[in-house]
């Protein structure tokens, strides 16, 4: 008998549902609280573009002298983009004031949205940087960097 397919997915793009906060402060970041949630900033309406944030592990060879393959053991754990393009307002009215060099937060995904019950990753993070690329055929934007400053809490139940 063959394996049973698993469950089909309800599909969605991320566009008007995929939703990213900055909180400045969160006592248990592996279980925020609703409050801390509604103190962040939401900041998905001004966002034109993200990076992967994909909390990813490397791989360190293994090799031994029994056999010529190499054998692979978990590496270090890390995350892949962590960057967020932002709309720059021509008043400079923007993510600039919020999120300054240096900044110390958190950033909320919530990949489904933000709704109770669902599921969403918390990345402690500094912020590094504020790039302004110029793209003469596209709208301005803020380019922010971020350092991950602790393993991020992965799948947290959304309160």
């Amino acid at each position: 008998m063959p394996a049973p397919p698993i469950s089909a997915s309800s599909r969605y793009i991320p566009e008007g549902v995929t939703k990213f906060y900055f909180v400045t402060s969160i006592a248990n970041y592996n279980s925020p609280t609703r409050a801390e949630l509604n103190a962040g900033t939401d900041l998905s309406p001004e966002i034109a573009a993200t990076g992967n944030w994909g909390i990813i592990s490397g791989s360190i060879d293994a090799p031994d002298l029994a056999t010529l393959f190499t054998a692979q053991i978990a590496g270090k754990v890390t995350v892949d983009g962590p960057t967020i393009d932002m709309y720059a307002d021509g008043t400079s009215t923007d993510v600039r004031t919020l999120l300054p060099r240096g900044t110390v937060g958190n950033i909320v995904k919530f990949p489904e949205g933000d709704v109770t019950g669902r599921k969403m990753d918390v990345f402690p993070v500094k912020a590094l940087a504020q790039a302004k690329p110029t793209a003469l055929t596209n709208p301005s934007v803020i380019q922010l960097q971020f350092a991950v400053t602790k393993i991020p809490a992965e799948n947290v139940t959304v309160p």
